[in-house]
């Protein structure tokens, strides 16, 4: 067995720099790059189809082969033939993590060009619900409760009726009063009813 503690290291085997990796000596994680990073990154180039996804494969397979030296085993084949493989795994997964996020924008921007909705759209809820929700907090308590159930529960106006023990003529009263209330107060904030439909 070779004697990793000084050695030349452009002479000795590869199971030598392997040995030498395992014990965190730079020198033979350099060599051992020297000799097989353009293998690995011909083979990650190939199968990725660009340079900078290939480089990033070359930098994952050597800097796994720093950190678990010990996974190589000399007597199932060479270095070479360890690191390849571990690229082609490596180049695999990346494929199919870019492909599966290429299919998760395209299904994203399918999904808002379908809907027709977009950031300012969005912003524009906001604030309308905003609006709204400030407007509501100016009606009175009976008012407030009324509609909350009638429009944002989806309850009847007898259903609303029984649910606050009220007579339903009452609870139509408030209803209508606190809506044109509401009116008022959107209108004064720069908001049409039309608009919150």
């Amino acid at each position: 067995m070779e004697d990793v503690r000084e050695q030349p290291w452009p002479d000795c085997s590869d199971a030598a720099l392997v040995m030498g990796i395992a014990r965190y000596q730079s020198e033979a994680l350099a060599e051992a790059y020297r000799r097989h990073a353009g293998a690995v990154f011909g083979l990650a180039k190939r199968l990725l189809g660009g340079k900078a996804l290939a480089e990033e494969v070359v930098q994952e397979v050597f800097l796994r082969l720093w950190n678990d030296a010990d996974r190589f085993d000399p007597d199932r084949g060479s270095l070479r033939s360890f690191l390849l493989t571990n690229t082609h795994g490596r180049a695999v997964d990346m494929l199919r993590s870019e492909t599966s996020r290429r299919n998760r924008e395209d299904r994203d921007a399918r999904t808002t060009a379908e809907s027709g909705y977009d950031l300012e759209h969005e912003v524009w809820d906001m604030a309308l619900t905003d609006s709204v929700k400030t407007a509501l907090g100016t009606l009175a308590v009976g008012e407030r409760q009324a509609i909350e159930l009638a429009y944002f529960g989806g309850h009847t106006y007898r259903d609303v009726a029984t649910m606050l023990n009220e007579p339903e003529g009452t609870i139509k009263s408030r209803i209508r009063l606190g809506l044109r209330k509401l009116r008022g107060e959107l209108q004064a904030a720069g908001i049409g009813m039309g608009e919150l439909t």
